[in-house]
């Protein structure tokens, strides 16, 4: 039976906090807004409202939130039936907020985390039971307006209906396109696309020391690959290397052993630079590009090169035809050796053979892992899917002659003797079993 959500608490008044509960409210809730003073939870919402553009859209909606305090207010909490903790991604802070939500809630409420990527598992150990039993992840991305994805993470001791509950009010009601996740280190968006841009920064070093430069390599992780326009080192600017720098470390103490992401679970040496001088991208004025306002009212866009700590005006980048496809990419027909190719492969190949060895770790299926990258990511095309229009034989064939042994889902693949990894136009998913399955609706 589904857990009815008619009102909703969010503990945490920043940008993620503020995203979830200005989306809730503009859906016709009543939401509860506390942080750690009543003062601060008025300037969430203030800016709620003011933000460009707003959270709160509407006079209507801003009035459906109350505002509060953890200290007088948590009483806001006792009749609200989910209640959303976002507040810092610090473990310590985590826990002691969730105790004092479950001394404060009803029996019954769903209570969620909003983390990127520290499990479910450590935030409620020790905790009490009734609380593990109605806890897990819900994981927005940002900006929560536009973003479509939510993980939802359940706990060995989630009560069945806690998913299902959650499920149906973030994609029926607030129009999210929920993904179902394991209690693993960054769930599933993080996990495969924290892959990718680190592995990127540690290739793209040594491809820039080889002479390929920066703009080019964002030019090949954009559009001939299905992959938004800001490329590798453009999103890396709007993630942050602060932000960049925490995940590798949660990668670092929380990967196990042989997993193919610690070889990349740190900065490397200039990247690393630059974070110590506090050159973190746009929230910065400038990364690994900036823009400059010429006397005229004009603009220049430079390019950073961290291994001479220089700045240059950026290039116009034409790739040549060979090179504006995934498929031709991996896998050109001209077999000259390119830095292009050699990049791609190193770093878009890698992420796709990484992603093949994740089900069922961290989803039980290759369809969750699919949109949580195209939803979360913005990437037109899942691993999986892009691994079908690229050809799996030709990436097994390659592995095979490398002596490389296959990631599990390639093997599964192989040992069924499909062409790839979906059919009928999409319909159906090759499970992690070898049968074929139908495609949930989403």
């Amino acid at each position: 039976m589904m857990r009815k959500i008619n009102k909703v608490a969010v503990l945490g008044g920043g940008t993620m906090g503020g995203g979830i509960a200005g989306l809730v409210a503009e859906k016709g809730f009543q939401v509860v807004l506390l942080d750690v003073s009543r003062e601060t939870a008025e300037a969430a919402k203030a800016r709620m409202i003011s933000g460009r553009p707003p959270v709160l859209e509407t006079p209507q909606a801003a009035e459906r939130v109350t505002v509060g305090g953890f200290d007088d207010d948590m009483g806001l909490i006792a009749d609200c039936d989910w209640i959303c903790e976002a507040v810092v991604e610090n473990l310590g802070i985590k826990r002691s907020l969730l105790a004092r939500i479950e001394a404060a809630r009803k029996d019954g409420s769903i209570v969620s985390t909003n983390t990127s990527g520290i499990k479910l598992a450590d935030i409620t150990h020790g905790l009490p039971e009734r609380l593990a039993q109605d806890m897990a992840v819900t994981h927005f991305f940002n900006p929560v307006k536009v973003m479509r994805l939510v993980e939802l993470v359940p706990g060995v001791d989630t009560a069945d209906d806690v998913i299902p509950s959650l499920a149906a009010f973030c994609g029926g009601v607030l129009g999210k396109g929920p993904v179902y996740a394991k209690d693993t280190v960054n769930f599933i968006g993080n996990r495969i696309g924290c892959y990718w841009m680190l592995s990127g920064l540690h290739v793209g070093g040594e491809m820039r020391a080889r002479g390929l430069d920066t703009e080019t390599m964002d030019a090949l992780m954009s559009a001939p690959v299905g992959i938004p326009p800001t490329g590798l080192y453009g999103l890396i600017d709007l993630v942050g290397l602060d932000v960049m720098d925490l995940v590798a470390r949660n990668l670092a103490a929380n990967l196990a052993p042989g997993d193919a992401g610690l070889k990349y679970a740190a900065l490397p040496p200039a990247e690393a630079g630059m974070l110590a001088r506090g050159q973190l991208g746009r929230k910065t004025g400038g990364g690994f590009y900036r823009m400059l306002k010429n006397d005229d009212g004009s603009r220049v866009k430079e390019v950073f090169e961290p291994e001479t700590g220089t700045w240059r005006p950026a290039a116009e980048v034409r790739l040549d035809a060979d090179l504006a496809g995934a498929e031709t990419l991996l896998f050109p027909s001209n077999p000259a050796p390119k830095l292009e190719v050699e990049f791609a492969t190193k770093v878009l190949g890698g992420t796709l053979v990484y992603a093949a060895g994740l089900v069922p770790e961290i989803a039980d299926d290759i369809v969750n892992i699919d949109r949580a990258m195209r939803w979360g990511f913005a990437w037109k095309e899942g691993p999986f899917q892009l691994m079908d229009r690229i050809g799996p034989a030709k990436i097994i064939a390659r592995l095979q002659a490398k002596g490389q042994a296959l990631p599990k889902m390639l093997q599964v693949l192989k040992d069924a003797g499909a062409p790839g990894f979906y059919r009928g136009d999409g319909a159906e998913f090759l499970g992690v079993d070898g049968a074929w399955a139908k495609v949930p609706a989403e």
